[in-house]
């Protein structure tokens, strides 16, 4: 297949146009960039000044990854950053797509998402058939599969992946909890009661590529491995593989003075999402549990 594919130079994108090359497929990458994207076929230079006008080409696939990182301080100029850059550019690129020539247009479009549609939801076990909950993510994850939904105006198959925390060595969340916990800093955030959803980021990569050679799979796809953790265990579990000790607690009061709304819907909120779908239709985890993920990682 050919399969074209925003935010390549991410961790996700680039993870995946890894894996779907090696798998035999040709990947096209849109990028800013003048210099060509590693890991992919051919890169097409997006208009730095109108990035949903992705230059026409026969795709496919259309795997839409690219947006403003979550990390740092919620600002209300970062929240809109974060919202223009996933709903009001999908919006965009989608309308944009549609006005291709009906040969070129991709009759597969995988948009991303997050299991931060589900809101924070204490115990209850979350599939893709959970409804919305509440918070900034939340309301960005719908409008974001709302988006990406326009890609129905051409009859295409669509795919949301809401993505868990992807454990990756190269970027994302994991290198920074491993340098903390290396330095003496880990431990517990909140009580440590919180569910936590995570995916080893070869996972993250082979659904993705899985669901894209899927023809039956459509809608939200929950990216995450069957065995979520309480915060608590998975910082037992990161000290014992990293050797070191887990004392240090960073209480939530502190958490939410720091980084504000960021600390309540993605520190201390309570997701325990499960890959339901991926179970049912067979799908086979490389790492399905968090000891094989960190020993794969350390």
């Amino acid at each position: 297949m050919r399969i074209g594919i925003t935010g390549a130079t991410g961790l996700i994108g680039r993870a995946f146009s890894k894996l779907a090359t090696a798998s035999g497929h040709e990947v096209v990458a849109y990028s800013r960039r003048n210099t060509p994207t590693k890991n992919t076929t051919q890169t097409l230079r997006m208009p730095a000044d109108a990035p949903h006008k992705l230059p026409e080409t026969r795709l496919d696939a259309l795997v839409h990854l690219a947006g403003e990182p979550l990390t740092g301080l919620w600002t209300a100029s970062k929240r809109e950053r974060i919202w223009k850059s996933r709903v009001d550019l999908t919006e965009a690129l989608m309308d944009h797509v549609k006005s291709w020539s009906p040969t070129n247009r991709p009759p597969v479009v995988l948009g991303g998402s997050g299991i931060g549609f589900y809101g924070s939801r204490g115990d209850s076990v979350l599939d893709e058939t959970s409804p919305r909950g509440s918070g900034f993510l939340a309301d960005l994850c719908g409008q974001w599969e709302a988006a990406a939904h326009r890609a129905s105006a051409w009859d295409a198959r669509i795919i949301h992946l809401r993505t868990s925390m992807v454990l990756a060595r190269e970027g994302g969340a994991y290198p920074l909890m491993r340098q903390a916990f290396r330095c003496g800093m880990g431990g517990r955030l909140g009580s440590g009661r919180q569910w936590m959803s995570w995916i080893h980021v070869d996972d993250e990569a082979a659904m993705i590529l899985w669901a894209l050679e899927n023809s039956s799979l459509q809608g939200p796809l929950n990216l995450c491995s069957p065995a979520p953790e309480l915060n608590s265990n998975f910082t037992r579990k990161l000290a014992h593989s990293l050797h070191r000790p887990a004392f240090m607690h960073a209480p939530a009061f502190a958490l939410r003075l720091l980084l504000r709304g960021m600390a309540d819907e993605m520190l201390l909120c309570s997701q325990k999402a499960v890959p339901g779908t991926a179970g049912q239709e067979g799908y086979h985890f490389a790492f399905p549990t968090l000891e094989g993920a960190l020993a794969d990682l350390r």
